[in-house]
């Protein structure tokens, strides 16, 4: 599974890290690594309850989180 993350920093500074295929999974951080490590756990806690809910089909073998 590949998940792109979208980074943007703001004019105040703090940056906003977004997973534009999954609706509500973005994260504000002080630093781009804070905000993408907020996200990554976000997207991983959303996939979680997807696997549990039988949302996504099938054995997630990897995820590959995608910065471009």
């Amino acid at each position: 599974m590949e998940v792109t993350i979208e980074l943007e920093q703001e004019i105040d500074g703090r940056w906003l890290a977004e997973v534009e295929s999954m609706p509500g999974v973005l994260r504000y951080g002080r630093t781009r690594d804070e905000a993408l490590s907020r996200v990554k756990a976000l997207a991983l806690r959303v996939i979680a309850e997807r696997l549990e809910q039988g949302e996504i089909g099938g054995a997630v073998a990897t995820i590959d989180f995608l910065v471009p």
